[in-house]
């Protein structure tokens, strides 16, 4: 069966970084001691921006059908006890901040992807992203730097729709925008958790996990399919 259209999300699926995730990346450490003017010393930025990925990185985990604005994941996990005169200049900084704190410089496609998009766009199979981030404008611009961004007729991302993973209304944003039904599509996630438990709930035709690098500790649910790499997904397609 052609699926009716591909969803696949965004990290772990399309792109992955080889290095480990650094909560703190000297940029962004640097371009906030500047905003608050030395109010805060470089090392209690980089703590602070180190024990707040850790504690969003634990929100995330929980089964939230909501997302939190910018603005809210800075106040609750970053600045929500800075002094005023740091706080301040921050808050009038978020979305760049958000971005920056988004945007990984060794993002890379992971292998057999840009053959996967083509495939499936000449078999006439519309594509779309549906993924969970704190900026989904770093990712469409990865996206339309690598030269795939075109080929994708939807992104979806949670900081723009207001939901996430695994509520199945960021499956429907995705599926109502291109006029087609769940139930036709395949879903393409690296996480059981959220991915494949969101497939579930949407009721799509085929919940496929493309396993990453990252730590996912759910065995359930379980996947119809699991793929390696994009290759895998132009074997789905050729069957």
């Amino acid at each position: 069966m052609i699926p009716a259209a591909l969803l696949l999300d965004f990290g772990g699926v399309l792109a992955d970084s080889p290095r480990p995730f650094r909560a703190a990346p000297p940029e962004i450490v640097l371009r906030i001691y500047n905003l608050t003017r030395g109010v805060m010393t470089p090392g209690e930025i980089q703590a602070a921006l180190t024990e707040g990925a850790a504690a969003y990185a634990r929100w995330r985990d929980e089964d939230s059908p909501d997302e939190l604005p910018q603005a809210e994941v800075w106040e609750r996990f970053v600045i929500g006890k800075w002094p005023p005169a740091a706080a301040v200049p921050v808050r009038g900084a978020i979305a760049k901040l958000s971005y920056e704190w988004a945007w990984r410089d060794d993002w890379a496609l992971r292998p057999g992807i840009p053959e996967a998009l083509e495939a499936f766009t000449a078999a006439g199979v519309p594509l779309a992203v549906v993924s969970n981030t704190l900026c989904g404008a770093a990712h469409r611009d990865f996206l339309a730097k690598v030269g795939v961004g075109h080929l994708f007729a939807v992104q979806v991302y949670s900081d723009e729709a207001g939901v996430r993973k695994p509520n199945p209304q960021m499956i429907w944003n995705a599926t109502d925008a291109l006029g087609v039904p769940p139930a036709d599509c395949w879903f393409v996630g690296d996480s059981r958790r959220r991915d494949v438990a969101c497939a579930r709930r949407a009721d799509v035709a085929k919940a496929i996990q493309m396993p990453s690098g990252r730590v996912d500790q759910s065995p359930d649910p379980e996947p119809d399919v699991i793929v390696e790499d994009g290759f895998g997904l132009i074997g789905l397609l050729s069957e």
